[in-house]
């Protein structure tokens, strides 16, 4: 299907689908910019829309509706990306626009969000560029992905456990949150370090504390 023909049906389906305000910003049309980046960026490296959402509307911490351009949502992952054109975006915002402008993208951060900002200059001069961030966030994700499946159910709840912990991780944590015997959680400890999840945080001859290699799984457990 070719990229005229993809957008009107995809738009056409979001219509179908919506009320109130959302029916309304979607049936007045995408914007010049956001027209350009599905046409340079999005679609010659996807093919299709799919997962893709056109002024997708989420609720602040406030209670209050905001719009983000486009929400690329997939399994867990949420991506917030934003076109900013030069010039009008910023000259026509007054000092108060500007500052909840701002409260704004730090509540989809602290929601979850992975945020993601074009300028039209570069989504119109460079878009393999804008194509390249898009690609490396959405890869690490499904590497992180990977490596969570590839784990057992009790092994991802130890992460999780580490990471809500925000302290050095001991054997006598994991016997108390999942009820397991000594072997079975110093086995499964162990496996995590030679998985490269854990390391040793002290301890000699045994190991009798251990730490998060990274946090890089904090938005797929969340």
């Amino acid at each position: 299907m070719s990229f005229q023909h993809s957008v009107e049906a995809w738009v056409k389906n979001h219509q179908n689908i919506r009320k109130g305000e959302r029916f309304r910003r979607i049936a007045k049309g995408l914007g010049y910019a956001e027209k350009l980046f599905l046409e340079k960026v999005w679609f010659p490296m996807f093919g299709h829309m799919d997962h893709l959402h056109p002024e997708y509307e989420v609720v602040d911490f406030k209670d209050s509706y905001r719009y983000i351009d486009f929400a690329y949502i997939h399994h867990l992952l949420r991506i917030a990306i934003e076109i900013d054109p030069f010039g009008t975006h910023l000259r026509d915002m007054t000092r108060d626009q500007y500052s909840d402008e701002r409260d704004r993208q730090n509540d989809l951060i602290i929601d979850g969000w992975k945020v993601i900002r074009f300028s039209l200059d570069r989504i119109r001069d460079n878009p393999r560029a804008c194509q390249r961030r898009i690609q490396n966030l959405i890869g690490k994700y499904l590497v992180d992905w990977q490596r969570l499946k590839e784990m057992s159910l009790e092994e991802r709840e130890i992460i999780r456990i580490a990471r809500r912990l925000q302290k050095d991780l001991k054997m006598q944590h994991i016997k108390d949150w999942l009820n397991i015997s000594d072997p079975y959680a110093r086995k499964l400890l162990h496996g995590l370090v030679k998985k490269g999840e854990l390391a040793q945080a002290s301890g000699t001859q045994r190991i009798t504390a251990y730490r998060l290699m990274s946090n890089q799984y904090d938005y797929l457990l969340d």
